[in-house]
């Protein structure tokens, strides 16, 4: 079993700096990918970032490349997003996930791809 936590969400401004971070538990060690979601309201959950252990590499939605960036702290199990320059597009509950089968591999982009998820942290950018 995974746990997943998520902080660092709130009500900001256009313009400024978002923090968030996912705190894991459990059975993580051998992940395939980890990622960061986004649900806006009233619409479907969509990928934002996600990170794969094999490789290191990242990858981003095109909505958020250049002013997102995706991390890990292995001594610590945590994943991070950065979030800088929100926009009111951003406004969303923002969910963490893990992916341990080897289906993250290549559908890192997609929901069902993931078998873990946190409980979501509401950000809220206005103008």
């Amino acid at each position: 079993q995974v746990q997943l936590v998520e902080s660092g969400g709130g009500s900001v401004q256009a313009g400024s700096s978002l923090r968030l971070s996912c705190t894991a538990s459990g059975r993580t060690f051998n992940f395939v990918a980890m990622g960061w979601f986004r649900q806006p309201p009233g619409k479907e959950r969509e990928f934002v970032a996600a990170i794969k252990r094999n490789t290191g590499n990242t990858y981003y939605a095109n909505s958020v490349k250049g002013r997102f960036t995706i991390s890990r702290d292995n001594a610590k199990t945590a994943l991070y997003l950065q979030m800088n320059g929100v926009e009111p597009g951003d406004t969303a509950v923002y969910y963490c996930a893990v992916g341990l089968r080897s289906d993250a591999n290549g559908y890192y982009y997609v929901a069902a791809g993931y078998d873990y998820w946190g409980q979501g942290t509401q950000v809220s950018v206005s103008l």
